[in-house]
């Protein structure tokens, strides 16, 4: 591991009985670094004794560091969250269950110093259950993959190492930080992707299962729409309206040759009432995009708005919140 300091960024949810086995293992992945890390704890509204567990830790390990949310605003709120007070040159992202091995933190350190701006962690070997979990995670990670056109084998990996400026610019909400990478390739990073340890878990229960799946399809559609249009939605809407349009006209045209030329009544037939719907619909997608590049404008122009709400920082009281450059040692 290079000389540089390392920001942990854990995100915590009633694992009351799994963070102090983790903290332990994450002092001895880095104990050749003791004064060049800091671990960031993000309590995201537990109600199992988890916060006091952290503060236990903190009292023996001032390199502990806890942020305590209001209540539970979920897992990209909290790695959010770590993100922005976090001072590290390199920032390691990593579940608190105990099945992401803290053995593999040095290598993603140091294949960040490498030069790449994200190393994503892949689980090739997972111990999870086979039908609820691995599964969907296979097809999912191979829909993600051909939808964003970021190509990873493990979508759904906490553990993953960033250069600092990139989380930095990373505005992360809902359940969008198994999609960091794909987000993050339209700053143009260089990503890598490495095969790291998975255990099985050894306290508590999953958080995660089948109905999570409905949830990871909305958001791919909102993160193809993120992708590809962000910058300028009316084409996507435009476009529908436009198609809409175009095919009221051409109805149009049919009932008015049927109307002058064939001298025909149109009053009751269902093409008028297509003709109708059409030109109303594409009205409405053009009105919607003109919108929607507005509210673009609006959020690419400096809108800074937090999806959590903190009660308590504990540890960072000789920082400078709003002033965190990251720090060599």
């Amino acid at each position: 591991m290079k000389k540089m300091l390392v920001s942990i960024v854990i995100p915590v949810f009633n694992e009351a009985e799994n963070v102090g086995p983790l903290h332990a293992e994450i002092v001895t992945a880095v104990k050749d670094r003791a004064d060049a890390y800091e671990i960031i704890f993000v309590d995201d509204g537990s109600s199992d004794g988890s916060l006091a567990e952290l503060k236990r830790i903190r009292g023996s390990d001032p390199r502990v560091k806890i942020i305590q949310f209001r209540k539970n605003f979920g897992q990209s709120a909290a790695i959010s969250a770590g993100f922005e007070f976090c001072r590290g040159e390199v920032v390691v992202a990593m579940d608190s269950d105990l099945q992401n091995d803290p053995g593999d933190i040095p290598l993603l350190v140091d294949k960040v110093a490498e030069g790449y701006d994200i190393v994503n962690g892949w689980r090739k070997d997972r111990h999870d259950k086979w039908l609820t979990r691995r599964v969907p995670s296979f097809f999912g990670n191979k829909l993600i993959s051909w939808i964003t056109g970021v190509k990873l084998h493990d979508y759904g990996c906490t553990l993953r190492g960033f250069r600092s400026d990139v989380v930095k610019n990373l505005k992360l909400y809902g359940e969008m930080h198994r999609y960091i990478p794909a987000i993050a390739s339209r700053m143009g990073i260089r990503s890598a992707e490495v095969v790291v340890n998975h255990r099985e878990r050894r306290h508590g229960k999953s958080k995660y299962g089948l109905g999570r799946t409905f949830r990871v399809i909305l958001d791919l559609i909102s993160i193809k729409f993120l992708l590809a249009y962000s910058h300028r939605p009316l084409q996507i809407f435009g476009g529908a309206g436009l198609l809409l349009f175009l095919a009221g006209l051409v109805s149009g045209l049919i009932l008015t040759y049927t109307k002058f030329v064939l001298h025909q009544g149109i009053a009751g037939r269902p093409l008028l009432f297509f003709t109708l719907l059409m030109f109303f619909l594409g009205f409405q997608a053009i009105s919607l995009g003109l919108l929607a590049e507005m509210l673009s404008r609006i959020y690419h122009e400096g809108l800074n708005k937090n999806e959590y709400s903190i009660r308590a920082l504990i540890g960072f009281e000789d920082e400078h919140i709003d002033d965190r450059p990251p720090t060599v040692l």
